[in-house]
């Protein structure tokens, strides 16, 4: 009897933002933000989001711990890639590391136009 309550009574979000611990609203759309931002340290191309790893898990429960710490998004990403490296952040900053990533295309396309800017003007 208890189970049937529990499953059909409450409402499903009530039991995720208790199973996080997760309080507000505003807390759990930025846990669901952030997990969508981060790699799964074991899946090649998963996000937190779509992995239910153990090591994923355990890295779920320690965004929700540091929001929970009242910690900002940027330094929950810094958690995270230094722990797991810049690679575990879709969209690494701007660093020494990953400057090359950024510009690569532009030089990529800066030497393809003086390339057919030479071969035009034969």
């Amino acid at each position: 009897m208890k189970k049937f309550l529990l499953v059909y009574l409450f409402p499903i979000s009530l039991l995720a933002s208790s199973y996080y611990g997760l309080t507000t609203y505003e807390d759990e759309e930025r846990f669901n933000n952030l997990i969508k931002e981060i790699r799964c340290p074991k899946c090649t191309s998963g996000s937190l989001a779509s992995s239910n790893a153990p090591v994923s898990e355990d890295l779920k429960f320690k965004i929700a711990q540091l929001i929970n710490e009242k910690k900002s998004n940027e330094e929950i990403k810094k958690f995270v890639s230094q722990r797991y490296g810049n690679q575990s952040l879709y969209d690494p900053g701007l660093s020494n590391e990953t400057y090359i990533l950024w510009f690569a295309p532009f030089i990529f396309l800066l030497i393809a136009s003086i390339v057919f800017i030479m071969r035009s003007k034969r």
